[in-house]
Formats: C-alpha cells, sequence, structure tokens
C-alpha cells in the first residue's frame, strides 16, 4: 500500500507549490517563508518519512527511497490537479529531483536548494552508509538531544549559528520534536547511501530547473554547478554569506528568486511541419 504523508496546506496563490524539508525538519521547516510566498503560491508543507506526523516506509534502503518517492507522486495525484511545481531543501531536494524523474508529467518547475543526484561509486554509497550507521548508534544510546547538539557542530551548518535568536530557537525545537526512531528509519531509508544514482538521469529532466545553493556552502554549490552542464532547462543562483541553508539565512532574498522563477512565462517551442 505505501507510506501516506502527513501535509498541511497555506498560501492564497493558484499554483500549488510541494514543500519538502531536510533532514531533522517537519512541515512547518518553511513556515517563515508564509509572508514572503502566501500570496503568490498556495504551498503543500508535507512530512516526510519519519519526521513529523508521517511513518517510516515498510521497506529499508533503497526501496524505502523508492517507496518515499512514490508516496510524493501519489500525494500530487490525489491532489486533483494535472500537475504541481515542488520545492526541496537537502534531502528534500533529492527526493524532489526522484519525483520529477518518476512521473515528470505531474511535475511543472522544480526547485532544487543544496541537493545532490547522489553518489556514482558504489564505494561511496558504502562509506556513507556507514557514516548514516554511526549517526544511527548515537541516536540509539544517546538520545536526540545528543544527537542534535552533534548534527548542528558540523560545518556545514556554521552560518545558523548567525540566525536571529527567534529563528535559530525554532529551529533547535523542530530538531528536538524528532523522535530516535523517526531519524534512525529515515536513515536507513532515505540517506544519500541508499538513493540511487541520479546522475546519468539528469539529461532526461526536461522540466524548468533553479538550483539554489549558499556561497558559503563550496561542496554543494559545486554540485550545482556540475548539475547545471547536465540538466537541459536550468537556472542557479547563489546566495552570498549564506552557507547550506539558504532559506533560513537569506529568506526575503530566498523568497524573491522562488517567486521569480515561479512566475517568469514559460513557453514550450510549437511543433510545425517542414516542407523542403
Amino acid at each position: 500500500m505505501g507510506v501516506t504523508l502527513a501535509y498541511s496546506t497555506w498560501g492564497e496563490g493558484s499554483r500549488p507549490l510541494v514543500l519538502l524539508h531536510g533532514f531533522t525538519g517537519n512541515r512547518s521547516s518553511f513556515d517563515h517563508l508564509r509572508p514572503l510566498l502566501g500570496g503568490a503560491v498556495k504551498a503543500i508543507a508535507v512530512d516526510l518519512p519519519g519526521h513529523g506526523e508521517t511513518p517510516l516506509p515498510q521497506r529499508k534502503g533503497r526501496e524505502g527511497f523508492i517507496e518515499t518517492v512514490e508516496a510524493v507522486v501519489k500525494l500530487v495525484q490525489e491532489l486533483g490537479v494535472p500537475s504541481v511545481d515542488v520545492l526541496g531543501y537537502s534531502m528534500g531536494a533529492r527526493i524532489a529531483l526522484a519525483a520529477a524523474l518518476h512521473t515528470p508529467v505531474r511535475f511543472g518547475r522544480v526547485i532544487l536548494e543544496s541537493g545532490s543526484p547522489g553518489l556514482h561509486r558504489r564505494m561511496e554509497r558504502a562509506e556513507r552508509r556507514e557514516s548514516d550507521g554511526r549517526l544511527a548508534t548515537l541516536l540509539r544510546s544517546k538520545g536526540v538531544e545528543a544527537f542534535v547538539e552533534h548534527w548542528e557542530s558540523q560545518p556545514l551548518f556554521d552560518s545558523l549559528k548567525r540566525l536571529p535568536p527567534e529563528r535559530l530557537s525554532a529551529l533547535r525545537e523542530r530538531r528536538r520534536q524528532c523522535t530516535a526512531d523517526g531519524l534512525v528509519g529515515a536513515l536507513g531509508r532515505l540517506g544519500l547511501g541508499f538513493q540511487p544514482d541520479y546522475w546519468p538521469e539528469l539529461h532526461r529532466q526536461r522540466l524548468p530547473t533553479l538550483l539554489l545553493t549558499g556561497g558559503l556552502d563550496d561542496k554543494f554549490t559545486h554540485i550545482a554547478r556540475k548539475m547545471a552542464t547536465e540538466l537541459p532547462v536550468v537556472w542557479r543562483h547563489t546566495f552570498p554569506n549564506c552557507g547550506h541553508a539558504p532559506h533560513l539565512e537569506a529568506p526575503e532574498d530566498y523568497a524573491r528568486e522562488v517567486r521569480s522563477f515561479l512566475q517568469t512565462p514559460w513557453y514550450e517551442a510549437p511543433d510545425f511541419e517542414v516542407h523542403l
């Protein structure tokens, strides 16, 4: 039957925009953008498996990742609209890309923030699974509080320490609301080590795609540059003085880029016959 995704909606816009959060987030991860995006979109903010109110897929590993992608497509189908736009951050960006590749007819425009199409080599995937396994051990042995402290100490998130106190407090509270079982289960299903390698598939992802990264995040900005050479219809923007999470670090500029991308007219070239 597959997992059913919990979600909530907000915004007064006519065009649906599915929002997929990152690891340790939930459907409230984009709530601070409501005043900035609410007039332009009808947001469908999702709890991904192991987070918020969405249970884990029954299948583990790669099959659990694919089950999650299928759940996103199923949700879009059940919304009763021809297609939706989708925005994903980090883990959510990986799932958004996979969903757009899985069933492109259900999606219009794709926004990927600090995401990756996957790891090329089997050894890289094995090393990532081993690394995530250590995180799972920490969660089981020390609990969520200790895990969050460890997670936030990564250099990847250094720039988040500059967030306004109320936004930083909301981020930490959201992370602390996670359960150890949920996060362990997500690591074992949605982790990069279990994600299929979508690099070879990028050339067939012909939906208009926007790649967003922070200028201080060298790793994911480099990945975005490489992705931009493979995707047929792509735009890319880097936010200066931001790290891995520009949607938190520069919300006004971030919302402006999103609105501009979603509202720019897009025309398919008409089919026509050539008479010689």
